[in-house]
């Protein structure tokens, strides 16, 4: 095995991918602000083009909000169909390269290319090939990053966006995570973030000047991993079969809940849509989570671990009606999924799955 010094990464990401795809497909959309997912007070941006990012328009924001920062955004329904096809035309390119593809998403993937399939010596040349001919076969643009670890080529991704990319060679590696500011480290969020503030911990220079023991004191087990990934040691390899952890579905209401017995209502229809979604991955779980977002945007999951592996909507809903009554519900709801983990996908093939349709009185 190479050393991480001698490895080869490149992190794969396309430019507004959604919002990409529907300019590609409807040139009347090209140029104009467009944001993928729902309009109206309660709907979601999944995605949104170069054109409305420039009025501070992001995925994951209400579209009231966006269409405050953006009275002329156009919105469109997202069609994942159609997102799937051209993600798997864009993977096929990366399999000509390397075998070694690790997808994180539809939009975005690491590639090890140490040995290729080209055997070509420069990563930097790969990645730039990889992005003319995702232009010229696709029609869309995507940026990269290439470093000597996965960690780093991610972050480096994000630098020359849209439609570039940057290399970060392993000699310029630590000078890079030094001048990086702490929020943009893996594994280190908002709250962890707001932590080392308070130390005096602003970039990977000031992380880098703490010791191993301040870090396990104060940040325990994450500690270590802090401490190792600003001095460049990630050593996560790129995985081509990432094994699915866990399958959900979930809904937002254009109106809030507030009598359990309509949240049922509505959780028999998410349970049917999650079987469906068990069965096309060929996969069942044990534990069973309820999801509740509140009108005041506050989140609460309630699980139960079963003793057999199960994707049956009846037995699903069955323990989410438990985990619903289990605790009376503080105000009116705005979203409620279900989730299914601890699945059967890794080295449990001969354990055994409820698969019977249960009759269930409600």
């Amino acid at each position: 095995m190479d050393s991480q010094a001698n490895r080869k990464i490149i992190h794969i990401d396309m430019d507004a991918f959604y919002a990409s795809v529907e300019q590609m497909d409807h040139p009347e959309l090209k140029g104009k602000p467009v944001a993928v997912g729902g309009g109206s007070e309660r709907g979601v941006v999944a995605a949104a083009s170069y054109e409305a990012r420039k009025y501070g328009v992001r995925s994951a924001m209400s579209g009231f909000q966006a269409r405050k920062n953006c009275p002329d955004l156009i919105f469109v329904k997202p069609r994942f169909a159609r997102y799937k096809e051209i993600s798997k035309q864009i993977r096929n390119i990366f399999f000509e390269y390397t075998d070694l593809v690790e997808p994180l998403s539809l939009d975005e993937a690491y590639l090890d290319v140490t040995l290729n399939k080209k055997h070509h010596p420069s990563a930097t040349l790969i990645a730039g090939e990889i992005r003319e001919r995702i232009f010229q076969e696709v029609g869309l643009r995507a940026s990269a990053g290439i470093s000597n670890s996965k960690f780093v080529a991610k972050i480096a991704s994000d630098i020359n966006k849209p439609n570039g990319q940057k290399t970060i060679p392993p000699e310029e590696v630590e000078g890079f995570l030094e001048e990086l500011p702490i929020e943009k480290f893996f594994g280190i969020g908002k709250v962890t973030a707001s932590k080392m503030f308070q130390f005096g911990i602003f970039t990977g220079r000031d992380l880098k000047s703490k010791s191993l023991d301040f870090l396990t004191t104060h940040f325990k087990n994450s500690g270590d991993h802090y401490y190792n990934v600003v001095r460049g040691k990630h050593f996560s390899e790129v995985k081509p079969n990432r094994i699915q952890k866990s399958v959900a579905a979930e809904h937002t209401f254009s109106k809030n809940l507030t009598s359990e017995i309509f949240m049922m209502e509505r959780l028999e229809a998410i349970a049917e849509e999650l079987q469906n979604r068990l069965m096309r991955s060929k996969v069942a779980g044990k534990t069973i989570t309820l999801k509740i977002k509140y009108s005041d945007f506050s989140l609460q999951t309630r699980s139960k671990t079963l003793p057999v592996f199960v994707k049956d909507k009846n037995i699903l809903l069955s323990t989410v009606k438990e985990l619903l009554y289990q605790e009376k519900v503080k105000e009116s709801v705005r979203l409620l999924g279900i989730s299914v983990s601890n699945l059967n996908n890794a080295s449990k093939e001969n354990e055994k799955v409820m698969d019977v349709q249960l009759k269930f009185e409600f």
